[in-house]
């Protein structure tokens, strides 16, 4: 019995299967997504998405789906499924599903009359290639696949129409043919182990439904380009085809999908799920190692990798992959910050934690690797340049105040990581000093002079050490009330907000902390009391009649809940180091139970991963993005910790 696995009546029931997407990604940034039917319900779904180099190093949708059909015995089959305007089913291709398992790598099982036969999906680590493997179960007179790609061509976050600058041209190849619809986009060949037979014959397919956009409030609809119609006879019970932006060999299709399958994790068990999920994240693209953020829409994120890369890697015992992450951030920061979103000519610095995040995430790896001295002589400028850049003043008015504090931000401006922005202005304004970033710069400052005291830099500890004295009686000061019993979430002047909200509790969680253990014992207690769920922790509390228990309607509607109560995973990252710092060994039991809670996860919304968010209420059902890098990280760095007590 597999870890993973549905059977017929889960897959041909359609309310199901849409609820449930499966995921499959190369290292090289390209990916498959879909629902677990095989039902493209997204503009973000797609069978083969590529980041596109010669136009925006973004991620295109090339091949939206494929129209497959078997032909048995003189009997065809059609198995796709897709959905057209008016929620028009067509063909129903579901119906012949009889089991699913994701243990190697994602297998369905048909019937089709009396015969039986298994599709399985395999993303290349190292390549924008995919291959999907058919073999026949049953004795049979003669067998065919035909096959029709519906090719977008356009970027994942657009939709495409009928147009006539689509090139409908194609080039024959070995057992294939290819197709480049627009100008500067990387070409797509569509192969076959076998001969093939191809008849040309372009054809718009309109009106492709999303549902999913349409329920967010978006456009969601799309044509589609058929250019034609590939056919290949099965032999030997078993058939390869190929998607890939270079032609191949057909002879090597077959010995290619053994070897890479061999390379994958299984996804055998809860904690193997969680590292196959982890590794997707991982990116090595024209020379460069990213974190992608989240799967199907986000990109790099720059906060998003400080915070995930100790889960994503040194919980997986990967200490020279996350060096190689932070080294090559570190070539894009700029004024002390590093991106937020895109690069070169795009990138927005408009993160203040980011580079107080890259400190917490130097300092775990610190714990890794040791040797201070060595350390600070490897990094020992860039934390320089970041400390000197918040002291002074750089973008977005970030700057220390003259009591030590960090302030930052202004009018429509949102630097935290609740940035969500309706109408132009955030939904949570915290312009200001915000509970974190102090604590987080207390904690960097901090660091820094341990490393230089090893070093024995001299100077560095004659300038910093006198600035960063009274800064604990400072941030008490500023942010916590005794007749409260917690911290303040952000500080602007005289105004001090007072809102429940989990930003407090990272406070609990750095190895130097600027409040009290007895202060760290009740901003536990209030966040296990009234944030903590049993999916993550909450943004607000549900007694603030702000409170949005559910993640729901348009993208207005969406955001306005998005950090007013919705649960996110990622901050289990630091309420577990909080935890261990507070009550050591007597957390342990604790947080594994919340650990374990996520089993379930790997059957729901994100098939084996973790999604963005979830419902602040009951039964906390998952949203956003189906698989969050920081939502994996953290889940691994809390078992990472555990084992390691």
């Amino acid at each position: 019995m597999s870890y993973i696995e549905f059977e017929k009546s889960d897959l041909v029931n359609l309310n199901f299967s849409k609820e449930r997407e499966i995921l499959r990604c190369s290292r090289t940034g390209a990916f498959a997504n879909t629902t677990l039917a095989g039902l493209n319900t997204r503009k973000y779904h797609g069978l083969f998405i590529v980041p596109q180099d010669n136009i925006d190093h973004e991620r295109h949708v090339l091949v939206s789906n494929m129209n497959e059909t078997i032909i048995i015995n003189d009997m065809d089959f059609h198995l796709s499924v897709h959905e057209y305007k008016g929620e028009v089913i067509e063909p129903k291709g579901n119906k012949y599903l009889q089991h699913f398992s994701a243990d190697q790598i994602p297998t369905y099982t048909y019937r089709v009359g009396k015969f039986n036969f298994t599709k399985e999906i395999l993303f290349l680590n190292d390549a924008d290639r995919l291959i999907i493997k058919y073999t026949i179960l049953d004795d049979y007179n003669s067998a065919a696949f035909q096959f029709e790609p519906m090719l977008a061509f356009r970027s994942i976050h657009q939709l495409t129409h009928a147009n006539d600058a689509a090139n409908t041209q194609y080039r024959p190849v070995e057992h294939g043919v290819g197709y480049c619809l627009y100008e500067n986009y990387t070409p797509v060949y569509v192969q076959c182990s076998e001969e093939i037979a191809y008849q040309h014959e372009p054809n718009w397919f309109y009106n492709v439904e999303y549902e999913e956009e349409l329920r967010r409030g978006y456009d969601g609809y799309e044509d589609l380009l058929v250019p034609g119609h590939i056919t290949a006879k099965v032999q030997n019970q078993e058939l390869y085809l190929t998607i890939g932006t270079e032609p191949i060999d057909p002879k090597e299709i077959a010995a290619l999908f053994k070897a890479e399958t061999s390379k994958h994790t299984a996804r055998s068990s809860y904690y193997n799920c969680l590292q196959n999920a982890a590794e997707q994240f991982i990116v090595k693209r024209n020379g460069k190692t990213e974190v992608i953020a989240g799967y199907p829409w986000f990109g790099r994120w720059g906060r998003d990798t400080f915070i995930a890369l100790p889960g994503l890697t040194l919980a997986l015992g990967k200490t020279e992959l996350c060096k190689e992450i932070m080294d090559d951030m570190i070539a894009e920061m700029e004024d002390g910050l590093f991106p937020n979103i895109g690069s070169g000519d795009s990138a927005a610095y408009n993160a203040v934690d980011a580079p107080l995040w890259f400190f917490r995430t130097l300092q775990i790896y610190h714990e890794c690797v040791h040797g201070p001295r060595k350390l600070w002589e490897e990094y020992g400028d860039t934390l320089k340049k970041i400390l000197n850049a918040y002291r002074h003043g750089t973008l977005n008015h970030i700057h220390m105040l003259e009591n030590g504090l960090i302030y930052a931000g202004g009018p429509n401006v949102a630097l935290t990581w609740m940035d969500a922005i309706v109408d132009g202005k955030p939904v949570t304004p915290r312009t200001g000093c915000q509970v974190e970033i102090n604590a987080l710069w207390y904690n960097a400052v901090k660091f820094s002079l341990e490393l230089a005291k090893s070093a024995k830099d001299s100077a560095f500890i004659d300038e910093w050490e006198p600035l960063i004295e009274n800064f604990p009686a400072v941030f008490k000061e500023t942010f916590w009330s005794k007749d409260l019993g917690y911290l303040a979430d952000y500080v602007d002047g005289d105004y001090k907000n007072f809102q429940v909200r989990p930003n407090m509790m990272i406070a609990t969680s750095l190895p130097y902390s600027p409040i009290s253990e007895k202060i760290r014992q009740l901003v536990l207690k209030r966040t296990c009391e009234e944030l903590l769920t049993e999916k993550g922790i909450r943004t607000l509390t549900p007694k603030d009649p702000e409170y949005k228990g559910h993640y729901i309607g348009t993208q207005a509607e969406r955001d306005a809940a998005y950090h007013q109560g919705s649960c996110w995973v990622w901050l289990l990252f630091p309420f577990t180091d909080g935890m261990l710092a507070v009550h050591q060994k007597a957390a342990l039991p604790f947080l594994e139970k919340i650990f374990y809670r996520f089993d379930s996860c790997m059957r729901t919304y994100g098939i084996s991963t973790i999604a963005e968010i979830t419902d602040g209420d009951p039964p906390f059902k998952p949203n956003g993005c189906i698989s969050q890098a920081w939502s994996v990280a953290a889940i691994l760095y809390m078992k990472w910790r555990i084992d390691r007590y």
